[in-house]
Protein backbone atom coordinates (compact mmCIF):
# COMPACT_ATOMS: atom_id res chain seq x y z
CA UNK A 1 0.00 0.00 0.00
CA UNK A 2 1.39 3.29 -0.82
CA UNK A 3 0.62 6.27 1.31
CA UNK A 4 0.73 10.04 0.06
CA UNK A 5 1.02 12.44 2.72
CA UNK A 6 -1.53 15.75 1.81
CA UNK A 7 0.77 18.72 1.84
CA UNK A 8 -0.36 21.64 4.43
CA UNK A 9 -2.41 24.09 3.75
CA UNK A 10 -2.21 26.68 6.62
CA UNK A 11 0.82 28.10 8.81
CA UNK A 12 -0.32 25.68 11.31
CA UNK A 13 -0.34 22.46 9.36
CA UNK A 14 2.75 23.37 7.66
CA UNK A 15 4.53 23.48 11.13
CA UNK A 16 3.17 20.41 12.49
CA UNK A 17 3.95 18.55 9.24
CA UNK A 18 6.86 20.22 8.93
CA UNK A 19 8.22 19.34 12.26
CA UNK A 20 11.29 16.30 12.87
CA UNK A 21 11.48 16.22 9.01
CA UNK A 22 14.90 16.18 7.46
CA UNK A 23 16.16 19.36 5.07
CA UNK A 24 14.79 22.77 5.33
CA UNK A 25 11.98 24.52 3.80
CA UNK A 26 9.59 27.14 3.93
CA UNK A 27 5.90 28.01 3.81
CA UNK A 28 5.25 30.14 1.36
CA UNK A 29 1.84 31.69 -0.13
CA UNK A 30 0.05 28.41 0.40
CA UNK A 31 2.89 26.38 -1.08
CA UNK A 32 6.16 24.36 0.06
CA UNK A 33 9.32 25.64 -0.84
CA UNK A 34 12.31 23.45 -0.45
CA UNK A 35 15.16 25.38 0.68
CA UNK A 36 18.96 24.91 0.25
CA UNK A 37 20.20 23.51 3.32
CA UNK A 38 24.04 23.32 2.65
CA UNK A 39 25.48 26.77 3.40
CA UNK A 40 28.65 28.03 2.70
CA UNK A 41 31.27 28.34 5.45
CA UNK A 42 30.89 32.11 4.78
CA UNK A 43 27.55 32.07 5.04
CA UNK A 44 27.57 30.46 8.50
CA UNK A 45 30.27 32.24 9.31
CA UNK A 46 28.77 35.59 9.16
CA UNK A 47 25.81 34.26 10.78
CA UNK A 48 27.34 32.75 13.77
CA UNK A 49 29.11 36.03 14.08
CA UNK A 50 26.20 38.15 13.97
CA UNK A 51 23.68 36.19 16.63
CA UNK A 52 27.48 36.54 19.27
CA UNK A 53 27.67 40.15 18.67
CA UNK A 54 23.35 40.68 18.86
CA UNK A 55 23.29 38.06 21.83
CA UNK A 56 26.34 39.79 23.81
CA UNK A 57 24.67 43.37 24.24
CA UNK A 58 20.64 42.65 23.91
CA UNK A 59 20.65 39.90 26.82
CA UNK A 60 19.31 36.97 27.18
CA UNK A 61 16.92 37.61 29.90
CA UNK A 62 14.99 39.78 27.93
CA UNK A 63 14.92 38.73 24.19
CA UNK A 64 15.56 35.17 22.47
CA UNK A 65 18.35 35.24 20.01
CA UNK A 66 18.62 32.50 17.57
CA UNK A 67 19.55 31.15 14.24
CA UNK A 68 17.69 29.47 11.33
CA UNK A 69 15.98 26.51 13.34
CA UNK A 70 13.23 28.54 14.51
CA UNK A 71 9.75 29.60 12.66
CA UNK A 72 8.66 33.18 11.72
CA UNK A 73 4.73 33.52 10.84
CA UNK A 74 4.81 36.11 7.48
CA UNK A 75 1.75 36.94 6.16
CA UNK A 76 -0.12 33.87 5.61
CA UNK A 77 3.46 31.55 5.98
CA UNK A 78 6.35 30.61 7.41
CA UNK A 79 10.36 31.61 7.13
CA UNK A 80 13.38 30.55 8.54
CA UNK A 81 15.38 33.90 8.42
CA UNK A 82 19.27 33.31 9.56
CA UNK A 83 19.02 35.41 12.52
CA UNK A 84 16.33 36.88 14.56
CA UNK A 85 15.73 38.93 18.35
CA UNK A 86 12.01 38.24 19.84
CA UNK A 87 11.34 39.65 22.83
CA UNK A 88 11.69 36.59 25.31
CA UNK A 89 9.01 34.20 25.38
CA UNK A 90 7.19 31.49 27.90
CA UNK A 91 6.20 29.28 25.24
CA UNK A 92 8.74 26.96 25.04
CA UNK A 93 6.99 24.67 22.66
CA UNK A 94 6.71 26.86 20.22
CA UNK A 95 7.64 26.17 16.57
CA UNK A 96 7.32 29.85 15.11
CA UNK A 97 7.26 33.69 16.43
CA UNK A 98 4.53 36.15 15.12
CA UNK A 99 6.52 39.00 17.05
CA UNK A 100 10.27 39.08 15.88
CA UNK A 101 12.02 42.59 16.44
CA UNK A 102 15.05 42.06 14.09
CA UNK A 103 15.51 39.65 11.38
CA UNK A 104 18.66 39.14 9.20
CA UNK A 105 19.37 36.70 6.28
CA UNK A 106 23.04 36.19 4.82
CA UNK A 107 22.06 36.65 0.68
CA UNK A 108 23.35 33.73 -1.54
CA UNK A 109 23.11 33.62 -5.59
CA UNK A 110 20.15 31.06 -4.98
CA UNK A 111 17.97 33.75 -2.31
CA UNK A 112 19.13 37.10 -3.34
CA UNK A 113 16.12 37.52 -5.18
CA UNK A 114 13.54 36.59 -2.47
CA UNK A 115 16.15 38.16 -0.05
CA UNK A 116 15.19 41.60 -1.89
CA UNK A 117 11.61 40.72 -2.96
CA UNK A 118 8.80 39.04 -1.57
CA UNK A 119 10.86 37.88 1.86
CA UNK A 120 11.36 41.42 2.32
CA UNK A 121 7.88 41.91 1.54
CA UNK A 122 6.79 39.29 3.63
CA UNK A 123 9.18 40.83 6.73
CA UNK A 124 8.30 44.46 6.56
CA UNK A 125 4.70 43.96 6.99
CA UNK A 126 5.35 42.33 10.35
CA UNK A 127 3.87 44.73 12.67
CA UNK A 128 6.77 44.00 15.29
CA UNK A 129 9.79 43.90 13.26
CA UNK A 130 11.66 47.17 13.57
CA UNK A 131 15.08 45.98 11.55
CA UNK A 132 15.86 43.83 8.68
CA UNK A 133 19.37 43.43 7.54
CA UNK A 134 20.55 41.01 4.76
CA UNK A 135 24.12 40.47 4.43
CA UNK A 136 26.60 40.34 1.48
CA UNK A 137 28.95 37.08 1.90
CA UNK A 138 30.96 37.90 -0.80
CA UNK A 139 32.17 41.59 0.30
CA UNK A 140 31.71 43.90 3.46
CA UNK A 141 28.35 45.23 2.62
CA UNK A 142 24.94 44.76 4.30
CA UNK A 143 21.64 46.46 3.68
CA UNK A 144 19.41 47.85 6.84
CA UNK A 145 15.81 48.25 6.74
CA UNK A 146 14.99 50.29 10.03
CA UNK A 147 11.63 52.00 11.12
CA UNK A 148 11.40 56.18 11.65
CA UNK A 149 10.00 57.99 14.62
CA UNK A 150 6.86 57.47 13.08
CA UNK A 151 6.94 53.39 12.35
CA UNK A 152 7.63 53.61 8.63
CA UNK A 153 10.05 51.98 6.92
CA UNK A 154 12.87 54.09 5.83
CA UNK A 155 14.91 52.67 2.04
CA UNK A 156 17.59 50.90 3.07
CA UNK A 157 20.69 52.43 4.41
CA UNK A 158 23.61 50.62 2.74
CA UNK A 159 26.96 50.32 5.08
CA UNK A 160 30.43 49.07 3.63
CA UNK A 161 32.52 49.63 6.76
CA UNK A 162 32.23 50.75 10.38
CA UNK A 163 29.53 50.01 12.59
CA UNK A 164 25.83 49.60 11.89
CA UNK A 165 23.60 50.90 14.63
CA UNK A 166 20.10 49.25 15.58
CA UNK A 167 17.78 50.14 18.24
CA UNK A 168 16.39 47.84 19.82
CA UNK A 169 13.04 49.03 21.91
CA UNK A 170 14.56 52.02 21.81
CA UNK A 171 18.29 50.53 23.34
CA UNK A 172 20.94 51.06 20.79
CA UNK A 173 23.34 47.75 19.50
CA UNK A 174 25.59 48.02 17.36
CA UNK A 175 27.42 45.83 14.94
CA UNK A 176 30.96 46.11 14.37
CA UNK A 177 31.19 45.02 10.41
CA UNK A 178 35.18 45.00 10.49
CA UNK A 179 34.71 42.06 12.66
CA UNK A 180 31.67 40.35 11.68
CA UNK A 181 33.58 40.15 7.90
CA UNK A 182 37.24 39.64 9.29
CA UNK A 183 39.35 36.41 7.95
CA UNK A 184 36.02 35.68 5.57
CA UNK A 185 36.07 38.21 2.42
CA UNK A 186 38.89 37.50 0.31
CA UNK A 187 39.06 33.72 1.63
Amino acid sequence: MNIQSRHPTTADEFLRWNEGREGKREFVRGRVVEMMINVTRRHWQLASRLMLQLASQVGVEQYNVGAAEFGVRAGEGVRFPDVMIETFSGDGKALATNSPLFLAEVLSPSTMADDFGQKARDYLALETLQHYLTLSQDEVRVWLWSRDDRRQWMAPEIVESGQVTLRIDGKPILIDLDALYRGIVGN
